[in-house]
């Protein structure tokens, strides 16, 4: 009897993480006489420990290729990390539990190091329960810091967003600067890992173009430098403006912008950082500012998606569902950068114990000596991840997205789990 597949999102979602979804409908559908239905979790994992499932075979072929150009997460994703199988085996055995009942023996999960990580626990743990899984962990960060892929889908598509953002503000602040702002600061996400900030550093060629400078995790922020370079640049351009990363730390490791409030994943929630830059410009230089903080804008910007970012995110879903197929077990698709210029990749498998809760970090070399900006070599990396445009379809002005039923599936178990 053919067995059936889970697909699940987690943590924060993407402009094409439903792509990836996309893809693994798709394929799946297309490979039906060796597997059965795929059921996505409502809500992510929390679906499957709930037994709250979603039948995707409900769904006409239109509305899930329409996932293609759809952002957000189409069936839900949630922050909820699983501990590890002695400190809480229970959620463990209630996957399998809900797995056996509905006949699952695929289980694909969408998400960052965290993600890899469970999919990786549940490939053990299933196999000692006499239950085996497959499992496919599918890369999704816009961090961009899961190890061994050269890039991670959703990525490239923030990275256009906030390069496009940053010359266009630029623009904005360069044409008033004469009378009005002369700091403008653009505050984006990056935890730890500053790929997304150094995004921001091909909106411009020349020295003199925005951004001026750039706030790496990397980096340590050094107060004086920072306002000596600052009032260097309004002196010689007029203006200065700034890309900094939500992640920036004191030289002592402490955030910037730490409000001492933490996530799901343990993790210190951030935020404000670009008004804490900001009120040291004013009171140390006097000048007057403007900031914004991308936020969710940079990740869920579908409208101006990267045609690169697209294809890989719908690639990693396909190739998840002929990994698992051909018997491929505990693994990541991984993108494989063969040729800069032009630029070429493909997809391989990487095992997951070599990604879970592991960080690819921005190396030194893509980060300019001073600490304020990127390097050829960074920008040689990037440069390929945001071309190409791939637009959704329009309708009065405003692009028309998937519209799914998410139809449940019959609940095969009595009990309900209770969520810790």
């Amino acid at each position: 009897m053919k067995q059936n597949g889970f697909y699940a999102q987690s943590g924060g979602v993407t402009a094409v993480i439903n792509a990836t979804a996309c893809g693994v409908i798709e394929t799946a559908r297309k490979k039906k006489d060796r597997i059965g239905k795929i059921l996505a979790g409502r809500n992510g994992i929390i679906g499957a420990l709930t037994e709250d499932l979603i039948d995707t075979s409900k769904e006409s072929d239109r509305a899930i290729a329409a996932l293609r150009y759809t952002p957000g997460g189409a069936f839900g994703s949630a922050r909820y990390k699983l501990k590890g199988l002695e400190e809480n085996r229970a959620e463990y055995q209630r996957l399998i539990e809900v797995f056996k009942a509905h006949n699952i023996g695929y289980f694909f999960y969408n998400g960052g190091g965290d993600s890899m990580d469970t999919a990786h626990k549940v490939s053990q743990i299933g196999q000692k329960l006499g239950f085996p899984v497959t499992c496919i962990g599918i890369p999704k960060t816009v961090d961009n810091d899961l190890p061994l892929t050269d890039t991670c889908p959703g990525f490239g598509s923030v990275a256009k967003y906030v390069a496009l953002a940053t010359r266009e503000a630029a623009l904005d602040v360069a044409s008033m600067a004469k009378t009005s702002t002369k700091v403008f600061i653009l505050e984006v996400m990056g935890r730890h890992a500053g790929w997304i900030a150094a995004a921001g550093g091909l909106a411009g060629h020349n020295q003199s173009d925005a951004p001026h400078i750039i706030l790496f995790p990397e980096i340590p922020f050094n107060t004086p430098h920072f306002l000596a370079r600052v009032k260097k640049c309004v002196d010689r351009y007029g203006y200065c403006v700034i890309v900094v990363s939500e992640g920036v730390r004191h030289p002592n490791g402490r955030f910037l912008a730490e409000s001492g409030i933490h996530d799901a994943f343990g993790h210190a929630q951030l935020g404000g950082v670009a008004a804490t830059v900001a009120t040291l410009v004013k009171e140390k230089l006097g000048l007057k500012y403007h900031y914004a903080i991308a936020d969710y804008l940079q990740r869920s910007a579908r409208h101006i998606a990267s045609k690169v970012d697209v294809e890989q995110a719908y690639a990693v879903g396909k190739k998840a569902v002929e990994f698992a197929l051909k018997g491929h077990n505990a693994v990541m698709p991984i993108i494989v950068r063969t040729s800069d210029s032009p630029y070429r990749w493909t997809i391989k498998h990487a095992p997951l114990s070599r990604v879970a809760n592991k960080e690819k970090m921005m190396p030194r070399s893509f980060i300019s000596r001073d600490g304020f900006s990127i390097t050829k070599a960074c920008r040689r990396y990037l440069e390929p991840l945001i071309r190409g445009e791939d637009y959704p379809p329009y309708q009065k002005g405003l692009p028309r997205y998937a519209e799914l039923r998410n139809v449940p599936v019959q609940r095969q178990l009595d009990k309900n789990f209770v969520l810790r």
